[in-house]
């Protein structure tokens, strides 16, 4: 891929082979499945060394109305870490085989509690494998604790926060979601639509069609383009879960925006709140 300003937060194949069982890498698989067979999944092959995190349950919490979810606490954040040897100084590599949505969603949480050094592995594990490189099955053992949780940052906004950047000209809000639910066509919440001033990248257009890697830098820009994502303003994602959020937030940075935020709880939260304004 060729056009990023930021290719230290993305991990090519080729990279990560030269790099396995270096001291001070650490690879983390973020498979997920909703049925729970995640850990047969892992059991049964993997990038050798990788530990499984269950973003569901090491990286999230319920929300207050327990219709959104939102970043897991520091102690629950600290508690991951130490359990899959992540340390201050530790390269943490994450990759899934649903177009980096779970990894990204690892990639964000770990920023927001201060990590800076975390990549995704472009195409993620089915490039891994179609490309004949080493898969384990072995039981990865538990690591050491080290890493010191400071945050959440400020790449973490709540409702609140982003009511109050409503009709700022120095914010742009972007809706991660399919056209349909930004429309306000289809959508689970009890309103539809989306935040008023947001505008729609839906970030299954970033990723090469039927397969896991990003797109080429210019095309991924353009796309910003045609939705009039420019430079200089604070980018706030969003979407239901967010997890699409936080892959647009990976994608962003990745291309060179200097501030980026993921609002923390969504659509799931906003849609559901009968005192906030929605547009159709």
């Amino acid at each position: 891929m060729t056009g990023l300003a930021r290719p230290e937060i993305l991990a090519t194949t080729e990279w990560l082979s030269e790099n396995l069982g270096k001291v001070g890498i650490k690879v983390l698989d973020l498979r997920w499945r909703p049925d729970g067979s995640a850990p047969a999944v892992h059991a049964a092959g993997h990038i050798p060394g990788a530990a499984l995190v269950d973003w569901r349950a090491d990286l999230i919490d319920e929300g207050e109305n327990g219709e959104a979810i939102v970043l897991t606490s520091p102690d629950r954040m600290a508690l991951m870490a130490a359990r899959v040897g992540i340390t201050d100084d530790t390269t943490v590599v994450v990759y899934d085989d649903t177009q980096s949505l779970f990894a990204a969603r690892a990639w964000w949480s770990l920023r927001a509690y201060g990590l800076d050094s975390v990549r995704i592995l472009d195409g993620g594990y089915p490039d891994w494998v179609a490309e004949g490189r080493e898969v384990s099955n072995a039981r990865v053992p538990p690591g050491r604790a080290g890493f010191t949780v400071r945050g959440p940052n400020r790449t973490r906004l709540t409702t609140s926060d982003v009511r109050g950047l409503l009709g700022s000209p120095d914010v742009t809000l972007l809706d991660a979601r399919a056209p349909a639910e930004y429309h306000g066509f289809e959508g689970n919440t009890k309103r539809l639509g989306h935040i008023p001033g947001a505008v729609n990248v839906p970030v299954g257009a970033t990723s090469e069609p039927g397969r896991q890697r990003l797109r080429d830098g210019a095309v991924l820009r353009d796309l910003l383009h045609k939705a009039n994502v420019v430079r200089g303003r604070r980018m706030v994602c969003y979407d239901g879960s967010g997890v699409a959020a936080a892959k647009l937030a990976f994608v962003l940075t990745l291309l060179g925006h200097e501030d980026v935020a993921v609002y923390d709880g969504g659509w799931a939260e906003w849609g559901n709140r009968l005192d906030l304004p929605v547009d159709r």
